[in-house]
């Protein structure tokens, strides 16, 4: 597929989105998860924000796909 008027996006870059998807919910879940075994607040702290920038690139990965579909 190539890029038309309907904002179409090609097969691989299409794969490379989803994939990158995927791996920003996995991280997002890991570092919650992480967050909540913290004893330091420091530690946890850093755990926090780590998992919503994560959180933040999922949805704007999947606010992008959306546009193009």
């Amino acid at each position: 597929m190539i890029a038309t008027a309907n904002k179409q996006i090609e097969a691989n870059n299409l794969k490379v989105i989803k994939d990158q998807l995927g791996y920003e919910a996995l991280l997002n879940k890991k570092f919650h998860q992480a967050s909540e075994l913290c004893t330091d607040q420091q530690l946890k702290s850093l755990c926090n924000q780590a998992s919503q920038t994560h959180k933040q690139n999922f949805n704007s990965l999947k606010t992008y796909l959306d546009s193009h579909q």
